[in-house]
């Protein structure tokens, strides 16, 4: 229990080997001074500490708060030490851990509220959260530093009649400290207790609104309900990704990690396109409008209809992209693929199981549903994609669908179409546009509303 125990202020004093350092030039070792003032000076004939006494007080602040902190090591993990865009290879998870970076030394200049580090293992979020704490304790400020599995560890062994802090000290030192940093959230064995009061502590500095630094590798949909709601809560949290996950979903469904598709972005989108005539322009700028309101403000579904090569799922990734740039967890899925991975799942070395792939789909926070009604119309695939999406309906969960189709198409499934052309929950942007592909206009029925509609 020593390593998180409060220490005494007193310095151990130096070792009998340790060379002794030569007396300093100004006061000769003492430490005092006395300025060379006049006699009414009114600082004449006062002792005043001398600068090396300063530099050893402020040496010795530093190490009690050091101590404190229960640091040890992590002492060297600096924000001048980090490799600006983390150690990931891909450009996506590079911008990820900049804007983490950001995140991070904005907090160490002002920590207010709470910052949640998510990513998998190995890609710095145990060094952001040391940088943010030594840079605290440069300025003077208190910071408490724990790995989740020690403090439990720590806890447990705090009960023994011979522990060196009593559990209820050590809890409270835990509870309020000025700014508490728990490192690798998720790591530890999840008994009743452990989640009680991992709880306890979490809940309490929740409602002080107390500066707080979390680490996980735990994705938020993996996280337990009550836990959750603290990390994302929109007022008090900011939730900042360190690198692109790679578990098995993003393994199974990792189209966003294409390079073609991280290059669709609203930048590269051709909005433009002066060989359109009026009415075609007029229906491309308002999905393009539509496409970013959307994404500044990700609510409600964005139903995006059009031929083939109109320019809907640039839209769409572009989409995907900005929410993904600001940390936010958006998965872009192709659905004939995604009908294939739902049946892949079933072959006995699949890595991930149907069950669980289906429920990640069904409640990830952001969905993009690339080509509804270009798959093959089975029954399965119907049934399938209206679970899907009457799910999301119900739970108003945002979404972003393209299709070739007309949502009252009679070729679109009556149930999907009765749930997307739902306008109290939808906006559709129909690009009424000739392909970038062949430059022929694109095939519309004239099932469909004839001008761009507008939510309710």
């Amino acid at each position: 229990m020593a390593a998180i125990s409060r220490e005494s202020a007193a310095l151990s004093s130096p070792g009998a080997d340790e060379p002794e350092e030569p007396p300093c030039p100004l006061c000769g070792g003492s430490g005092w001074l006395r300025l060379d003032v006049p006699v009414e000076h009114p600082d004449f004939g006062k002792a005043t500490p001398c600068q090396c006494r300063l530099q050893d007080e402020e040496r010795h602040r530093l190490e009690k708060l050091q101590r404190y902190s229960n640091l040890g090591a992590l002492t060297r993990h600096t924000f001048e030490r980090l490799i600006p865009t983390g150690l990931r290879p891909d450009p996506q998870s590079q911008q990820m851990f900049s804007r983490a970076l950001e995140a991070a030394l904005g907090y160490s200049r002002q920590p207010q509220g709470w910052l949640v580090l998510l990513g998998p293992s190995g890609t710095g979020k145990t060094h952001l959260a040391a940088a943010i704490a030594n840079d605290l304790l440069l300025q003077g400020k208190h910071a408490f530093f724990v790995v989740v599995p020690d403090l439990l560890d720590h806890l447990r062994s705090a009960f023994s009649p011979d522990a060196e802090t009593p559990y209820d000290d050590l809890f409270e030192q835990v509870r309020e400290a000025p700014v508490l940093i728990l490192d690798d959230l998720g790591a530890h064995s999840a008994t009743s207790w452990a989640e009680e009061k991992l709880f306890q502590v979490l809940n309490h500095r929740f409602n002080r609104e107390l500066p707080t630094i979390i680490t996980t590798r735990v994705p938020m949909e993996k996280q337990e309900e009550a836990v959750r709601s603290r990390l994302t809560d929109p007022v008090l949290s900011q939730v900042c990704l360190t690198a692109v996950d790679a578990s098995a979903e993003a393994q199974v469904l990792g189209s966003m990690d294409l390079p073609r598709l991280r290059a669709m972005t609203f930048e590269t989108f051709d909005a433009q396109r002066p060989e359109l005539s009026a009415q075609e322009r007029d229906s491309l700028r308002y999905a393009f409008t539509a496409a970013q309101e959307y994404a500044k403000n990700p609510e409600g579904w964005l139903v995006l209809m059009g031929g083939h090569g109109c320019g809907k799922t640039h839209l769409a990734a572009a989409i995907a992209n900005a929410l993904r740039q600001r940390g936010t967890h958006v998965l872009f899925v192709v659905v004939p693929e995604l009908l294939d991975h739902l049946r892949s799942t079933f072959v006995p070395d699949s890595p991930i199981g149907y069950d669980e792939l289906f429920e990640r789909v069904k409640t990830c926070p952001h969905l993009v549903l690339d080509d509804l009604g270009s798959q093959s119309s089975t029954p399965w695939a119907r049934e399938k994609l209206y679970q899907l999406v009457n799910y999301r309906y119900n739970a108003g969960l945002p979404m972003v669908v393209t299709t070739p189709l007309d949502v009252g198409s009679d070729d679109l499934d009556s149930r999907l179409g009765a749930r997307l052309g739902d306008l109290s929950i939808s906006n559709l942007a129909y690009l009424a546009v000739r392909g970038y592909w062949d430059g022929k206009a694109a095939p519309r029925k004239d099932t469909g509303p004839k001008d761009p509609p507008r939510r309710r």
